[in-house]
């Protein structure tokens, strides 16, 4: 059996939200010990200060990253060159190239920084243990290095091409958004029929616990949706409702259809 961990140390280069969950759920599950952290960050984050005070080091001095196994960027798009660019001196020369950014090509990472590159997407459940992370890459050893930062704080899904990576975004790395906001569409429609706000925020928020619950039992979705959806029952109704004139269908593929194009236009 392959060692779970990551050999050598592991480079985080930015700590905004996807980057503090990973490194949250890194030190909840002992994924990488905090000694082989080394964490790249110009702003003062709470994770890191967490990290640190359990032994990671966080903008150590110049030279420090020759001993790194593996770099895990998580910046803007925007912004990926300008920070990666001057690593690359200090950068250990077989250390593979980990991305958790949307939408800019292997390639492109490749091409700068001369290392193997893998494309991770996860979401910010990974913080907690539980969140799901497409991952894509050519290289055998790059997508092994991703494949075991990731498996312990999220169910690693396989993509054999890049191309997909955007799909994947979509329904995984963004979704989670979009089912918060159909919670909260659900709170405004109880809302209408006479509950107050608090109830039905608190009702909302424990259907979604409740369905994250079922899924987790690795059921289909079609079986999860049988289990509640009695024939002539209140449930079925609903879902009649918003099938019959497919907006259920037509909200979920604008959803995905425009966070892929953002993506898109992000690699442009």
């Amino acid at each position: 059996m392959a060692d779970p961990h990551p050999k050598g140390a592991v480079v985080l280069v930015g700590c905004g939200r996807l980057g503090s969950a990973i490194l949250e759920g890194w030190l909840t599950t002992a994924t990488v010990a905090p000694a082989d952290l080394i964490i790249l960050t110009p702003s003062t984050k709470p994770a890191a200060e967490a990290a640190r005070a359990l032994g990671a080091r966080v903008n150590p001095l110049t030279g420090a990253l020759s001993g790194a196994g593996a770099l895990v960027l998580a910046v803007k798009p925007a912004s990926w060159r300008e920070a990666l660019g001057p690593l690359l001196e200090d950068l250990s020369p077989g250390a593979p190239i980990i991305s958790v950014m949307a939408g800019v090509k292997a390639e492109e990472i490749a091409a700068l920084s001369g290392r193997p590159v893998a494309r991770v997407m996860p979401t910010t459940a990974v913080a907690q243990a539980r969140g799901v992370a497409a991952l894509w890459s050519a290289d055998p050893g790059a997508r092994e290095a991703g494949r075991r930062l990731f498996d312990a704080i999220a169910d690693v899904v396989d993509l054999d091409r890049e191309a997909l990576m955007d799909a994947a975004t979509a329904v995984a790395g963004s979704a989670p958004a979009f089912v918060y906001a159909f919670g909260q569409a659900l709170a405004r429609a109880g809302e209408q029929r006479g509950l107050s706000a608090e109830a039905a925020q608190r009702l909302a928020r424990g259907a979604l616990r409740s369905a994250g619950a079922g899924a987790e039992t690795g059921a289909s979705l079609e079986a999860l949706i049988a289990r509640i959806a009695s024939p002539g029952g209140t449930t079925r109704a609903g879902l009649d409702a918003m099938e019959a004139g497919g907006d259920l269908d037509r909200a979920a593929e604008a959803a995905v259809r425009a966070a892929v194009e953002r993506a898109r236009a992000i690699s442009g």
